[in-house]
């Protein structure tokens, strides 16, 4: 039976039988939110999926009404309102049965910034969507400026000669809220990827599923390099890979590897890190300091250790 939700703009599980991002759309290549996008889709399967998007690159994914992109229906909604447009849509679908999985899909402009303040406020009252923050660590659909998420040291359009404070901390800021899942994907570990957006996208409740994404216009890098570094960026400390259940159970999915070389290959391997060693003596202390608070996090459970 069709959707009621919107007119029936809801897809139900018979659907969809294509990508979630269709051939011939105009992101750039190599670009990271891209391949996230996809890889949603292979979790989400038949699942009935409604996207909530902001203006942000995945907006423009989806091109000129009245044809669209992306295999799913979207709602665009403001950079501030993403969280709060989506709260609305899950509470319609739940009081008309329908069995569809509302998902917001920002990036970190819309996410650690503008629109921090309906996240937090959607995660405190555990409404039942998930938020995926795609994060190509600037604000890459108007030209390349900082956000919070830019990490120490790079320059961006508006830091040129490089950011002097450290990353914000999202993954704490949604724990702090207690909600029921929150998991870090690198999308060079595909396995561990889709177990957990197939989680995320089955469970109940708020869930943040926090995506690293490889920018080449950005982050000045080759666009088939992308992979490489999210695989870098792990093994160096970087990015964690971990998942909160309850805002509780820390659980280190895969563990870096700090003795190779890998953080001098991911910044030299990039054009927007400018400050030789002794940016990666700042950078390799902040890993380091992140690690130690991770750790502590993580005690009261085992890490579990996945192949890098």
């Amino acid at each position: 039976m069709p959707s009621q939700l919107l007119g029936g703009m809801v897809q139900t599980a018979a659907d969809r039988a294509e990508p979630l991002l269709r051939p011939g759309n105009t992101n750039c290549g190599g670009c990271g939110m891209s391949l996230a996008l996809q890889m949603l889709g292979h979790a989400a399967g038949d699942r009935p999926l409604l996207l909530v998007i902001p203006a942000c690159c995945a907006m423009v994914a989806a091109g000129p009404f009245p044809v669209s992109g992306l295999g799913a229906p979207v709602v665009s909604s403001t950079m501030a309102a993403t969280a709060a447009v989506a709260t609305g849509l899950s509470r319609v679908a739940r009081l008309n049965g329908e069995p569809t999985c509302v998902v917001c899909f920002a990036g970190d402009g819309a996410t650690y910034d503008i629109g921090l303040g309906t996240v937090s406020a959607a995660a405190e009252r555990n409404e039942d969507l998930l938020y995926v923050c795609y994060d190509n660590e600037i604000y890459g659909n108007t030209g390349g400026q900082r956000s919070s998420a830019t990490p120490l040291g790079a320059a961006t359009t508006t830091c040129p000669e490089g950011k002097d404070s450290r990353k914000k901390d999202i993954v704490g800021i949604l724990a702090a809220h207690r909600v029921p899942y929150i998991a870090t994907v690198s999308l060079a570990h595909a396995e561990d990827a889709l177990r957990k957006l197939r989680h995320a996208l089955g469970a109940d409740g708020f869930r943040f599923v926090h995506v690293l994404s490889p920018c080449p216009t950005g982050w000045k890098s080759e666009p088939s390099a992308g992979i490489e570094l999210l695989r870098l960026a792990v093994r160096s400390g970087l990015y964690p890979v971990l998942e909160v259940l309850a805002g509780e159970r820390w659980v280190i999915n895969v563990e870096p590897e700090p003795q190779t070389d890998a953080l001098e290959r991911y910044v030299a391997a990039q054009g927007r890190f400018r400050q030789g060693a002794a940016g990666l003596a700042a950078l390799r202390a902040e890993i380091e300091a992140s690690w130690r608070q991770l750790r502590r996090r993580a005690a009261d459970g085992p890490p579990t250790s996945a192949s890098v």
